[in-house]
């Protein structure tokens, strides 16, 4: 798995009129199989009852456990993940996520 930091990567939408100091790019290939998931960090900071965040880590493991399905499936298996770890704790963020697979 590779995990590719994209702070230098985004920018806030709506907060500046100004973005062209936060776009840059990173270039990558895949094969066969290779799965890529954008997510914003309304998935990775979701929070349970405790408080705790969801975080990359516990993502990571949903889509490394799934990786053998197809993209919907694996959109899918992380939104049950991010729902059950949730429960009845109110969502303070937008969660935005693209699945793609490389056939």
């Amino acid at each position: 798995m590779q995990r590719i930091e994209t702070i230098d990567l985004g920018f806030p939408i709506g907060l500046v009129d100004d973005i062209s100091e936060f776009i840059s790019h990173y270039t990558t290939y895949l094969n066969a199989g290779d799965v890529v998931v954008l997510y914003t960090d309304g998935i990775t900071e979701a929070e349970n009852a405790d408080q705790l965040h969801y975080g990359v880590v516990r993502l990571c493991e949903v889509v490394a456990e799934n990786r053998h399905l197809t993209a919907a499936e694996i959109r899918q298996s992380i939104i049950n993940d991010v729902m059950e770890y949730i429960g009845d704790h109110q969502v303070h963020d937008d969660m935005t996520m693209l699945v793609c697979k490389q056939r």
